[in-house]
């Protein structure tokens, strides 16, 4: 006899059968958009907008355009490049590792988390192409017989591997959510009566029966290509991190920054999955199936995540203090006392101090006070790579070459355009494909639906 724990919280609220999963997931897809999406996308649009006008003055008038100088040169753009790929990570990440494990609740944020992963690696991809200053002589980056003499690409340089690692994980993540999107669209192919959507999702849905068969190679591919992305989620920023780990810099060079750097990427994915599921069961109307118990699971993944950032930030202080180097240690002290020791303080208040608060449960499950905290996370993220670039590069070994650094409103443009770009696609996206993964929500309903659950219990009494 099979004994089923009663302990556990029902991961689908209400009185659920298959077809009202169905219903509900479709709903935004053949329905209406209602006023709150249409707010939040002329919102989004206009940052969008904004960006676009930005990066064309960019690209006409030259990188000077930005607040980068001779002494800093890395700035706001490379600062935006890692905070992009950092969220990028949690999508796969929930996904594959999570698959691995064998977790149910992930079944409600998989698809979204998947969809973001893709938007915030294309949003990165901007700022590394326009960091080469003329992108449109890029192919010179190529080994190509060239009249250029020698110029060859570097292949030992972290930045050529960063251009295969992250290449490898947008195409791995890409094929990873269309694959679980397939019976999706085969659903809405069947149910759509429009000729026109009809073809199109029967062309998505490369002609998807659900039978035995499919479903087993179904299963079969994901476990394959979660296998394939879990080391991948871990590659990619370690790499990114080798960038600034295999120079001579002080306060760069230092071996904690791969697993430092996977960790704060982790932690920053996680919030930013919780501020757009948060909107996504506003929007939507998704309160049954994204529960304040999946919420819950979250957080505490931030709580994790985020002490193990905050044990990061003091091995690297008491790494500079032991190592006896002077450039070592005035690198962290210049960080923390410096000009620019706002940016360190707001980095400690957000990314150690603010998760502990959800050790709370009230505050833990509370969902405005995590969708504000989801959004501090990010900003005290995105403050923690300008601390390591913009502080550092403004004092290094000669006093005679300090100096600082100020944004331009072109930088802050393009960084609003970028947030605004990833905010209008994953509202398109969902519209037309369904944000929650409704075929793997079905296959919990029985364990793990609350009418189900209760039944179970009073059958069991």
């Amino acid at each position: 006899m099979h004994a089923e724990s009663q302990i556990r919280i029902p991961l689908i609220l209400g009185d659920k059968t298959y077809r009202n999963i169905t219903d509900d997931i479709i709903a935004p897809i053949e329905g209406k958009a209602n006023r709150l999406w249409y707010i939040l996308f002329t919102i989004s649009a206009l940052a969008f907008m904004w960006g676009i006008g930005c990066l064309s003055y960019t690209i006409g008038v030259g990188i000077g355009a930005w607040g980068s100088n001779n002494g800093v040169d890395w700035a706001w753009d490379i600062t935006n490049f890692v905070w992009w790929i950092g969220i990028g990570h949690a999508g796969t990440l929930i996904s594959a590792v999570l698959l691995l494990f064998r977790q149910k609740w992930r079944m409600a944020i998989n698809r979204s988390a998947e969809a973001m992963t893709i938007f915030a690696v294309l949003c990165a991809a901007i700022f590394v192409t326009l960091h080469t200053g003329r992108p449109w002589l890029d192919y010179w980056l190529f080994p190509l017989p060239n009249q250029f003499g020698s110029l060859w690409p570097n292949f030992n340089s972290p930045l050529l591997w960063d251009v295969f690692a992250v290449s490898t994980y947008a195409t791995v993540s890409i094929v990873f959510w269309y694959i679980g999107l397939i019976p999706d669209f085969a659903m809405i192919r069947d149910r759509v009566v429009k000729p026109k959507m009809k073809k199109a999702y029967a062309l998505l849905s490369f002609g998807w029966g659900g039978n035995v068969r499919h479903w087993s190679r179904f299963e079969e591919v994901s476990l394959v290509l979660a296998g394939l992305s879990t080391p991948l989620v871990f590659s990619v920023h370690s790499i990114v991190s080798f960038d600034f780990a295999t120079s001579v810099v002080p306060g760069w060079h230092t071996t904690i920054f791969p697993p430092y750097f996977v960790s704060g990427a982790v932690f920053s994915g996680f919030a930013m999955v919780l501020t757009l599921m948060l909107i996504v069961r506003k929007v939507y109307k998704l309160e049954s199936y994204i529960t304040v118990q999946h919420v819950e699971y979250m957080n505490i993944v931030i709580i994790v995540t985020g002490s193990i950032v905050g044990v990061a930030y003091l091995t690297e202080l008491f790494v500079a203090w032991y190592s006896g180097v002077e450039w070592e240690q005035y690198a962290f002290l210049n960080r923390a006392t410096g000009p620019m020791w706002w940016s360190y303080a707001a980095m400690m208040t957000c990314n150690v101090i603010s998760p502990q608060l959800f050790w709370f449960k009230k505050l833990r499950t509370n969902l405005a006070f995590t969708f504000v905290l989801s959004i501090v996370v990010n900003i005290g993220m995105w403050f923690e790579r300008f601390v390591i670039i913009v502080p550092t590069l403004c004092r290094t070994y000669l006093p005679s070459t300090w100096n600082t650094y100020s944004p331009s409103f072109i930088d802050v443009g393009i960084f609003v355009g970028t947030i605004g770009m990833f905010f209008t696609l994953f509202l398109l996206y969902s519209r037309t494909f369904p944000v929650i993964a409704q075929a793997e929500l079905k296959s919990i309903l029985k364990a793990s639906g609350e009418a189900q659950k209760k039944a179970a219990a009073q059958h069991a009494h």
